[in-house]
């Protein structure tokens, strides 16, 4: 473990005074907006974050709100901030602390831990800032500045590599302000110790920092590969009625967009054609339902859509009919649905004129 002096975190805390962004997540110690925007700016840039933490606000002033709000409403507010089940795990959380706790937020790291959804990362958070608690946080942002600034190579996404950094960052805490000296390097890490080429000359840690003195600086930290990105193929039959209905079906497998709603979907192991696509089974039981009278293909370039292990292939097939199914839903009201953004952009696109 390197040799810890009080130089580092007072340094940083002096920086982050003077350079820090005004968020309205630090003029507050209130454990809700806390959690919540921390929920939101994991895996998520805080320029993307920011607009959703103010529309939940607004919508939602009292943790109680939240918890009494449907749950399609919450998803349909999150549309488009990826990573579906943080609203999901919000909105289960909202309801334990409004209906349970009668709405009072556990005030220390270890039962702030038992929330679903609340890992080491935000607990720690919420502890530090809204409770003064010396509990470190340690995101992607922590783990750049600490493996450079002392040189430490061992993966961060590994068991050791995650508790040794967990460790040097509670030992490196201000035990006085911890909340100011977590967001002071979590600040650091995303505006100035970023991912490819900091400005190492310019660094108020360039005479501490080992990596930036023995060169290491683009190479740290560490991470062990994880498994290759997984291509998959979609083929969204999009339903257009005479009288302007479509078909829209909710998700409710453990995967992507779990309870999202989507046009009916056939899933291929490959990029397929029209001929291809009706000679699936897939695609007999839906023509079952459907009286189709025409399908032609919306897109001959795939829409690529990344997510963290997964690129999906998609394409829009148009199917019109001139049946109007119970089950459909007016084309006006798509737009109130809570979809994947892959869809929404669709909607957007397609639907515009009706």
């Amino acid at each position: 473990m390197p040799k810890i002096t009080p130089y580092f975190s007072k340094k940083l805390i002096a920086w982050y005074i003077q350079n820090k962004r005004e968020l309205p997540w630090r003029n507050t110690l209130n454990p809700y907006h806390i959690w919540l925007s921390e929920i939101m700016l994991q895996q998520t840039r805080v320029s993307q974050g920011l607009p959703y933490f103010l529309k939940f606000v607004a919508a939602y002033p009292k943790i109680e709100d939240l918890a009494n709000a449907p749950e399609d409403e919450v998803l349909k507010l999150w549309q488009g901030l990826g990573y579906y089940s943080r609203a999901r795990n919000l909105h289960a959380t909202a309801k334990i602390i409004s209906e349970d706790m009668r709405g009072v937020f556990p005030n220390n790291y270890k039962d702030l831990l038992k929330l679903k959804g609340v890992g080491d990362y935000t607990a720690s958070a919420i502890a530090s800032i809204s409770f003064n608690q010396p509990e470190a946080v340690v995101d992607g942002n922590v783990y750049r500045v600490l493996s450079r600034h002392f040189s430490i190579s061992t993966p961060i996404n590994s068991t050791t590599g995650q508790k040794e950094f967990k460790q040097l960052a509670q030992q490196l805490i201000d035990k006085d302000q911890p909340g100011t000296f977590n967001q002071a390097i979590m600040e650091f890490g995303a505006r100035y110790c970023v991912p490819q080429n900091p400005d190492c000359e310019n660094c108020i840690f360039n005479n501490s920092c080992v990596a930036f003195q023995q060169n290491k600086v683009a190479v740290l930290p560490v991470k062990i590969k994880t498994k290759p990105v997984k291509k998959r193929f979609f083929n969204y039959l999009v339903v257009l009625s005479e009288n302007e209905h479509t078909v829209l079906q909710q998700r409710t497998g453990k995967g992507i967009w779990q309870k999202l709603y989507e046009f009916p979907l056939i899933e291929t192991s490959e990029e397929i054609n029209l001929s291809s696509l009706k000679k699936l089974p897939q695609f007999q039981t839906f023509s079952e339902k459907i009286n189709i009278e025409n399908i032609s293909l919306f897109n001959e370039k795939p829409v690529i859509h990344k997510l963290s292990h997964q690129h999906l292939s998609t394409r829009f097939w148009i199917v019109e009919t001139l049946e109007d199914k119970e089950n459909t839903v007016p084309i006006s009201e798509v737009k109130n649905y809570a979809v994947p953004v892959l869809i929404a952009d669709f909607v957007s696109e397609f639907f515009e004129n009706y």
